[in-house]
């Protein structure tokens, strides 16, 4: 079993891919979400007379919580694969630094998105 304070991790450059891959796919389908909740928001019959894209709080809610559930379930998904990684030996901080990158850009998007729809 690999020594966490040894840092042997590192190097690890195949690991690393696979953790950008991943992390960006989860961003890349957030977005294609939003694109998709916020075409769906405009298009609706009770938001055709509306000055605004969100005129109703289902239109709000689905813009702001569709790429939330995105981000939120690909956060807890690096962190099961950063468990299965360590349990397995194997350099697992690149997959926990992945995670909490994408519950970050969660925090980002909710305070961003929840000060957009409040005002």
């Amino acid at each position: 079993m690999v020594n966490d304070l040894e840092k042997r991790w590192a190097g690890d450059d195949r690991t690393f891919r696979r953790v950008a891959i991943y992390v960006a796919a989860v961003l890349a389908v957030a977005a294609v979400v939003f694109v998709i909740t916020a075409i769906w928001a405009a298009g609706r019959a009770a938001c055709a007379s509306a000055e605004s894209m969100l005129c109703d709080t289902a239109a709000k809610t689905a813009v702001l919580a569709g790429p939330t559930v995105v981000l939120i379930l690909g956060g807890i998904g690096a962190f099961v694969q950063t468990y299965r990684e360590w349990r397995r030996g194997r350099s697992w901080p690149i997959w926990q630094g992945g995670g909490w990158f994408l519950f970050t850009m969660m925090i980002v998007y909710l305070g961003i998105g929840g000060g957009s729809v409040a005002g």
